[in-house]
């Protein structure tokens, strides 16, 4: 190969090696503004789950721990599944989800006992990366922002209503990712929508699972790489890498998921791309000066989640807090009547 065309590639491998962790360094600041206490928030929870990353060609590099474990995560109190139960409970939507089984037991678990496996039966079985948003909107306390346990729901809201919202709703191939902005992907298979075919959905439609993730970092050193953070991603808070241009856009745009249907697979590399998804939207913060004329965090919104509820079971030998109601009392059976001698 010619040394002029060597070089660029070189530039590009050194800048994808010297990609710097913007996490350490926020998550130590108390900041004041909105976008970096959003990024602070992500990151001191992304540093509590060990750090799992996936890397700017979409493999997933570490995980370390995983929502189920009852491993302490790396700081604080909480087990694994302790905390996601906390994403829930603090960011005010545990009541949206009451009626799945072992929701409630989520108000007290404890580390071990029946609520405890109630609880841990109700984070393994449940979507909560929503929960995860909501939670961390909330503790930034970002104005204009109701939480939602379906990404959907909030993302409508930004579209339906942006005079009062924290968020625009812009489309993500002609917009530069900035710190406090959500990347939003549909998660639907069999179909690409895109942004042209999120719109209508989002004028009049009742729902869609979506997923999204919020920046906290871009370009930090100048190693052209986007930093983003999302809950429920390989069952973690995991932070995912995506490539920049000089421009401070996503390279070539952001990787799209293949669309002909076909799953990541050994004789298929091309499809295990984890940052291939069907990307439809940036929510993008709004200034300073327009949210300050917002109202402060709103209630959630009481919805049910993505994933539907599961089917009602009953118990007759039942377990104390296990969250399974007892099953009714069957009646007297009738009898026939004696026959006549």
């Amino acid at each position: 190969m010619r040394a002029w065309l060597l070089l660029p590639l070189l530039l590009l491998i050194s800048m994808a090696a010297h990609a710097a962790d913007p996490c350490p360094q926020l998550a130590q600041q108390t900041p004041s503004d909105v976008a970096t206490r959003i990024a602070a928030v992500a990151c001191r929870e992304h540093l509590m789950w060990y750090r799992p990353f996936i890397d700017r060609e979409g493999r997933l590099a570490n995980a370390p721990m995983m929502e189920a474990e009852s491993s302490l995560l790396s700081i604080g109190e909480d087990r694994a599944w302790q905390r996601v139960a906390r994403y829930w409970r603090d960011s005010g939507l545990l009541g949206a989800i009451g009626h799945r089984r072992g929701a409630t037991d989520c108000l007290y678990a404890s580390a071990t006992g029946p609520q405890a496996e109630a609880c841990r039966g109700f984070v393994v079985d449940t979507p909560w990366s929503a929960a995860f948003i909501s939670w961390v909107m909330r503790e930034a306390r970002v104005p204009g922002f109701r939480g939602s346990s379906r990404h959907f729901r909030y993302v409508q809201a930004a579209y339906q209503d942006p005079s009062t919202n924290a968020f625009d709703v812009i489309d993500v191939a002609r917009a530069k990712p900035a710190v406090g902005d959500l990347i939003c992907y549909v998660r639907q298979y069999g179909r690409l929508f895109g942004h042209e075919g999120l719109l209508p959905l989002l004028r009049n439609g009742t729902g869609l699972d979506m997923h999204c993730d919020i920046v906290v970092a871009v370009n930090p050193g100048n190693d052209s790489t986007a930093y983003a953070i999302g809950g429920n991603v390989q069952q973690a808070v995991t932070m995912r890498m995506l490539p920049l241009n000089r421009n401070g856009e996503f390279w070539g745009g952001l990787p799209l998921r293949i669309g002909d249907g076909t799953l990541c697979a050994p004789d298929n590399a091309a499809a295990c791309n984890m940052n291939r998804q069907d990307w439809a939207a940036i929510l993008r913060l709004k200034s300073p000066a327009e949210l300050a004329k917002l109202p402060g965090y709103l209630p959630p919104a009481q919805d049910a989640p993505e994933a539907s509820p599961e089917k009602q079971e009953c118990c007759v030998n039942c377990v104390v807090g296990s969250g399974v109601p007892r099953c009714p009392a069957a009646g007297p059976q009738a009898t026939e009547p004696a026959a006549n001698p």
